[in-house]
């Protein structure tokens, strides 16, 4: 059974739930705070590549700091998207959980049950979420 890593912040409501079905799984688990342990820009990347999405894929849109950099008005590349991401963590949707070689953006909750039941490797593109 591969171990499942949660990157989340703790002071969110979804990763806290995310937390408490995989607990109850009874999956071996490992949380990450990208608060306290900051994404390598490699990281990431790597991280979206798995789960098949794009970093403005990711982006919560409806923050304050995403109006306030005026990024809805911005076109960049997939790097420099990263670069946003890393530089302001507030703007990452959350949790991401890995298990394996699966990513998921675990959005809903309940999104993280197909990923312990090892039913998901990637979003198909219908399905990948979109900025909120």
């Amino acid at each position: 059974m591969d171990a499942v890593t949660i990157y989340h912040k703790p002071t969110c409501s979804t990763c806290r739930q995310v937390v408490q079905l995989v607990k109850a799984s009874g999956h071996p688990f490992t949380t990450v705070n990208y608060y306290e342990q900051p994404f390598t820009k490699a990281q990431l990347k790597r991280l979206l590549k798995k789960a098949g999405l794009a970093p403005h894929a990711i982006l919560r849109t409806t923050e304050a700091l995403y109006r306030n950099l005026g990024l809805g008005i911005k076109t960049l590349s997939d790097d420099a998207w990263l670069d946003v991401l890393i530089a302001h963590p507030d703007l990452i949707q959350r949790p991401i959980v890995a298990k394996g070689a699966q990513v998921l953006l675990a959005r809903p909750a309940e999104s993280v049950k197909a990923l312990l039941s090892s039913r998901v490797t990637a979003y198909p593109a219908r399905d990948r979420p979109t900025p909120s």
